[in-house]
C-alpha cells in the first residue's frame, strides 16, 4: 500500500511538473494551486481559439446554444486513451440531439495526435494546445479532465481521470442540460 501511495504522489509530481505551473502570466513565477480549478464551478467557460487537426482555428464560443464537454487528453495518457471509446460511443448517440464533445489535446506534437487518432477513428472535434494556454487557462493540473459545459456556456461540472461516459447517470447529467 506505502508503494502504491509512493507511486501515486511520484505520477501526481510528474504530471504537475509536466503541465508546468497555472501561472496567469508569463512572467509570474508564483506556482497556483491545483484547488485553483474549483474557482471555475458555476462561471462562465473561459472562450479560446485553437487549431484542429487541419490548421483550421476553432473558437468554444462557436459552440453557444450547444452542451459541451471539453476534454483535456493526451496521447502519452493511459488514462486519456482509456476513455476515448466511451466518449465516441456518447458523442455518436447524443449528438443530433446537441451534445459537442472538443478534445483538447495537450501533446507538442500534431503528428503524434494524428497518428494515434488514424488508429482509432473518432468522430468528434480535436483541437491542439501545444504551448498548453488553454490548459492553463482552465487550470488543468491532470489528464484526463473534463468540463461540463451548459446550452449558456456555464461550467456546470468537472470530471478529473477517466470515465466510462456511456455510463447511465453521467448520460442523465447530460441529458438535463440538453
Amino acid at each position: 500500500m506505502k508503494v502504491l501511495k509512493v507511486f501515486c504522489l511520484a505520477v501526481c509530481f510528474a504530471l504537475l511538473t509536466g503541465m508546468g505551473t497555472n501561472a496567469p502570466a508569463v512572467n509570474d513565477k508564483k506556482p497556483v494551486s491545483p484547488m485553483e480549478i474549483e474557482r471555475l464551478d458555476k462561471t462562465p467557460a473561459p472562450d479560446f481559439s485553437l487549431k484542429d487537426l487541419n490548421g483550421k482555428s476553432v473558437s468554444l464560443s462557436s459552440f453557444k446554444g450547444k452542451v459541451v464537454l471539453l476534454n483535456f487528453w493526451a496521447t502519452w495518457c493511459p488514462s486519456c486513451k482509456a476513455e476515448m471509446p466511451s466518449l465516441n460511443s456518447l458523442y455518436n448517440e447524443m449528438k443530433p440531439r446537441g451534445l459537442e464533445i472538443v478534445a483538447v489535446s495537450t501533446d507538442k506534437s500534431l503528428n503524434d495526435v494524428k497518428g494515434y487518432l488514424s488508429k482509432k477513428g473518432l468522430d468528434f472535434l480535436v483541437l491542439m494546445d501545444e504551448s498548453r494556454s488553454v490548459t492553463k487557462q482552465y487550470k488543468v493540473f491532470s489528464l484526463p479532465t473534463t468540463f461540463l459545459i451548459d446550452k449558456n456556456g456555464i461550467i456546470v461540472e468537472k470530471f478529473y481521470g477517466d470515465y466510462d461516459w456511456t455510463e447511465q447517470e453521467i448520460k442523465q447529467k447530460i441529458e438535463k442540460l440538453l
